[in-house]
């Protein structure tokens, strides 16, 4: 087969395939409870993690932080989100969607999440976002 038909076909089948996945992930957070949580930000530097932030507490390698869609869990939820855990977040504007936890926060915080964003965005916080088990 053709190089060029078969992207002709990746690329058609591509978005009915993650259309049918938000679809599912969708009809699933329906029938969970959420967690309300505080919803934070961070980045990946030294000022904000620790002397080795291109890498998370679970051991992942960050290459680009915004691609992989990483959070941190306060130590709290940790006990009920483990390292790759999916997690669907709502309520939260332009952070709503799915990622995974690679991170866990200092022991200070309590109930609160951390998304990992890019050098340049803004910091954010925000309160009662939820954030389901998927």
């Amino acid at each position: 087969m053709n190089y060029n038909i078969i992207l002709s076909i990746v690329m058609v089948l591509l978005p009915y395939e993650m259309e049918r996945e938000e679809l599912r992930i969708n009809t699933l957070i329906e029938t969970l409870t959420p967690e309300i949580v505080t919803l934070t930000t961070y980045k990946a530097n030294e000022a904000e993690t620790d002397s080795t932030p291109n890498i998370t507490a679970s051991g992942f390698k960050i290459t680009n932080p915004k691609k992989h869609r990483i959070i941190a869990v306060s130590r709290d939820l940790k006990r009920k989100y483990k390292w790759g855990q999916t997690v669907r977040v709502t309520g939260a504007g332009k952070y709503n969607g799915t990622y995974r936890v690679h991170d866990v926060m200092n022991k200070r915080y309590k109930k609160r999440i951390d998304i990992l964003i890019g050098a340049n965005d803004k910091q954010t916080k925000l309160r009662k976002i939820k954030i389901y088990k998927i």
